[in-house]
């Protein structure tokens, strides 16, 4: 396994993070308990999950992946083996604290205490913002629209709210996730003025079907010390080569809950866009998922991968991808399909 620090900390996290978002949903206890064990055996010592988990997300499984992994570290007695990064949700659903904000103390202290909870333990290593409480283009749409009585600018405040908790004990560091060049300016710039906590890292989309992030953030994410923590790096499963020709096989995501994910996934060059990745892949004798997973670890952004896997057999296979070699071709190739079919999945 390879090991990277989380921002300016002291912390090594492994290069692929153990997601789990599908255990409550698609997985059961009994399934999350088994890539767990496997996962840190393997040398995966970096896990992320999400009170809003599973997804996708139903007041019914609100909460429930924290719980099995919680129950896991009752079970193994294994919780300070692990870097725990959860996250709290921004603007949200009725069922989730009345809905509305939540970066509020007296809602994140609830939402807090509540994820510590359900994951029976003290501390959490990395508490991320799930997604901007302002108005803001996330989670794939384009053509920002900027509301002028959009007056949020609770960025101190926030900081604020976190720095208590770190002072409490309860959380060690803070991240972000769905967040764009500017509101990480805005909080790197706030903590640095005002010695609040600094964020460490960026929890953003980032595929071969999206490489957006290198638009902006990237730079900021190497010349800041705040690296990526990459999600949906194999895009669903589209980069793993299982729904080419429109098979979706029984059980998966896109056969399950297409509703959910087609506002990502239906767009005009995505088929194109995979057929071609493909065939380098087949070409260089490389599982397509490997490549894809190695292409966004190779990144000098890049902290750590999030990888979710719905069976054993996706597990293993995304975890061995550290031990992949990407030549030179193989790299020049993918670049060459990036420029004729740019960023076909945003």
């Amino acid at each position: 396994m390879n090991y990277r620090k989380l921002g300016t900390t002291d912390l090594k996290v492994s290069t692929i993070c153990l997601g789990t978002m599908t255990w409550g949903e698609q997985n059961t206890q009994e399934e999350g308990f088994e890539q767990m064990d496997y996962a840190l055996d393997q040398g995966v010592n970096f896990w992320d999950t999400a009170e809003l988990y599973a997804v996708p997300p139903r007041a019914e499984t609100f909460g429930h992946t924290e719980i099995i992994i919680g129950n896991w570290f009752k079970k193994t007695k294994k919780r300070k083996e692990v870097i725990l990064a959860t996250k709290v949700a921004g603007p949200s659903r009725e069922y989730l604290r009345g809905g509305g904000y939540n970066y509020g103390i007296e809602k994140m202290t609830e939402a807090i205490n509540d994820s510590l909870k359900r994951l029976q333990t003290d501390y959490i290593d990395l508490y991320q913002l799930h997604w901007p409480e302002r108005n803001t283009n996330m989670f794939g749409k384009l053509g920002y629209e900027h509301k002028d009585k959009d007056d949020w600018n609770k960025f101190e405040d926030v900081l604020g709210n976190l720095q208590k908790f770190v002072k409490d004990g309860k959380i060690r560091e803070v991240g972000l996730s769905n967040e764009t060049p500017w509101g990480v300016s805005k909080y790197l710039e706030l903590a640095k003025e005002k010695n609040l906590p600094r964020m460490m890292s960026v929890q953003n989309p980032y595929s071969l079907l999206n490489r957006t992030y290198e638009i902006g953030l990237a730079e900021v994410s190497i010349r800041e010390q705040i690296g990526l923590l990459a999600y949906s790096p194999l895009a669903s499963g589209y980069l793993s080569g299982k729904y080419r020709n429109k098979k979706y096989p029984k059980g998966s995501r896109m056969e399950r809950d297409w509703e959910f994910w087609k506002y990502r996934y239906n767009t005009p060059n995505l088929k194109n866009a995979v057929e071609e990745y493909y065939k380098i892949s087949e070409k260089h004798n490389l599982n397509m998922s490997q490549m894809s997973l190695k292409f966004c670890e190779l990144q000098h952004f890049m902290t750590s991968v999030i990888i979710g896997a719905t069976t054993m057999e996706q597990l293993k296979t995304d975890i061995e991808s550290v031990n992949v070699k990407l030549s030179d071709e193989v790299i020049k190739e993918i670049n060459e399909i990036q420029k004729i079919y740019p960023n076909p999945c945003p």
